[in-house]
């Protein structure tokens, strides 16, 4: 029997959409054997759901912030079996999946955090799954130890913010 497959989306959160510099990262707690790596904070999309409205559920509970969604950062692996919600669009492959466990897909999308209903800017905090999150720096990106599935997406978000500074400053 085939395994299902199950979509996960996450936030690349940073200071700037359109020149990215600062990338917050959140350290898992939990599973014991994911503990203390760090990943994009998401999560998986509920039927039914579409998966901007997970995204911005998932960031609300764990981390208390609402975000403006950007581009998405397009995987380079199938997206096929979830139509729904990706249709033939690429995605990044977390889990392959077997008879016993389900294929775990995300989709990653630059956010931003949206200040306060006061005005005022909201600092996230990490509310579950997480038992500490940072902002990395400029060419500080690779430097805590990323989810291995996590590694190449940080890679290709590096790409990206380079090109859009290119874009923003030239």
């Amino acid at each position: 029997m085939p395994a299902n497959t199950r979509l996960v989306v996450a936030a690349a959160i940073t200071d700037s959409l359109e020149a990215p510099r600062q990338l917050l990262a959140a350290r898992r707690s939990a599973p014991s054997a994911l503990a203390g790596l760090w990943e994009f904070a998401g999560g998986k999309v509920e039927r039914g759901e579409s998966p901007e409205h997970a995204l911005r559920r998932e960031l609300r509970e764990e981390l208390g912030v609402e975000v403006e969604i950007g581009d998405e950062i397009v995987g380079p692996d199938d997206g096929h079996g979830i139509e729904d919600a990706c249709g033939d669009d690429p995605v990044w492959m977390l889990r392959p999946g077997d008879a016993d466990t389900d294929r775990l897909v995300m989709r990653v999308w630059w956010a931003r955090i949206l200040p306060g209903a006061d005005g005022a800017a909201v600092e996230p905090r990490p509310l579950e799954d997480h038992d500490q999150i940072r902002w990395l720096e400029p060419g500080g990106w690779r430097d805590v130890p990323w989810l291995p599935a996590d590694k190449r997406i940080v890679e290709a978000l590096m790409a990206d913010a380079i090109e859009r500074h290119r874009r923003a400053y030239c």
